[in-house]
C-alpha cells in the first residue's frame, strides 16, 4: 500500500532578508513577526494551496524558501 506524501513549506532563516515578499501572498501559512521576517506554518500545504506555495517559492529573492515533501513514517 502507498503513503500518502505531504508537502510543507520550509524557511532558511539565515538566507533571509524579510522583504516581505511571502507574508503578502501566502497569508494563509505565513504571518510576519515585529521586524518583519516571515513566520512559516508548520501545517502541510493543503492542496488548494500548492500552487501558490509554489509561486511564494519561485519569487523569493534570496531562495530562503522552499518546499519539502515528506512521507508518513
Amino acid at each position: 500500500m502507498r503513503r500518502p506524501i505531504s508537502v510543507h513549506l520550509r524557511l532558511d532563516p539565515i538566507c533571509c532578508e524579510g522583504r516581505g515578499y511571502c507574508w503578502e501572498l501566502l497569508p494563509e501559512l505565513i504571518s510576519q513577526d515585529d521586524w518583519g521576517f516571515p513566520i512559516v506554518s508548520r501545517v502541510e500545504v493543503p492542496p488548494h494551496l500548492l500552487d501558490a506555495a509554489r509561486e511564494v517559492v519561485r519569487v523569493c529573492p534570496k531562495l530562503a524558501l522552499r518546499l519539502e515533501k515528506r512521507s508518513p513514517m
